[in-house]
């Protein structure tokens, strides 16, 4: 290789030895991450059901942090992306972030034009 990958995760947290073991480290910390989704998913803790934030449940509003988080890890560590210089980093993260921006704020404006066209309109919900 013309250069060694850094050994560590969770910004020097947790060091590693080498490369497979860090591998295994990264899984550990994702098979974590995954079993607190799926346990969260069967009990359904009463209070993260009723309760909402911005208009969504809060146990749908943890799925999307956790699973941000994951994908956030499986591209730094396993798609090297810690090793690549920061503009490209930037770039790559930066685009998709606008992109799905632009996209909420389009479907929105859209969904809440075709609601009042149902509504006020000479169409009617025929649902």
């Amino acid at each position: 290789m013309a250069h060694e990958h850094k050994l560590e995760i969770f910004r020097g947290l947790l060091k590693f030895k080498s490369n497979t073991q860090k591998i295994w480290g990264v899984l550990v910390f994702l098979s974590i991450v995954t079993a607190v989704e799926v346990a969260l998913g069967i009990s359904k803790p009463h209070i993260l059901v009723v309760n909402s934030f911005l208009g969504m449940k809060l146990l749908n509003w943890i799925f999307i942090i956790l699973t941000l988080v994951k994908a956030y890890y499986i591209a730094w560590d396993f798609m090297h992306l810690r090793d690549e210089k920061s503009s490209l980093r930037r770039a790559i993260v930066w685009t998709p972030i606008f992109l799905v921006a632009y996209l909420i704020f389009i479907l929105l404006f859209e969904a809440d034009y075709i609601y009042n066209v149902f509504k006020d309109g000479f169409v009617t919900w025929d649902f």
